[in-house]
């Protein structure tokens, strides 16, 4: 066989396992965030509940108005103020891409 060729075969082989031996390493040091993905994509899949049932909770919230007005009402506020700062965000971030 050719000595380049040779030469060649063996540096590719040497050059798999090197990859190999990468990816370990990767998969191991990404272990600590796929529970934190796991979690996000929980959150997002309620999102995703909430957008298909909504009067589920707008009887949840008339609910919750019926029994406490004040305290559902300080609740409103803070939702409002928290999902007006998400859209303040995601402007933001559309803007920069």
């Amino acid at each position: 066989m050719n000595p380049k060729l040779l030469e060649l075969a063996t540096r590719h082989g040497a050059l798999q396992v090197r990859i190999a031996e990468q990816r370990r390493q990767l998969a191991r040091h990404a272990a600590p965030l796929e529970a934190a993905l796991d979690k996000g994509d929980a959150v997002l899949d309620g999102v995703d509940w909430l957008k298909q049932h909504p009067a589920a909770v707008g009887m949840a919230v008339a609910a919750v108005a019926i029994a406490r007005p004040k305290r559902a009402w300080r609740w409103a506020r803070r939702g409002f103020f928290l999902w007006r700062g998400w859209q303040a965000v995601k402007h933001r971030w559309a803007e920069g891409r």
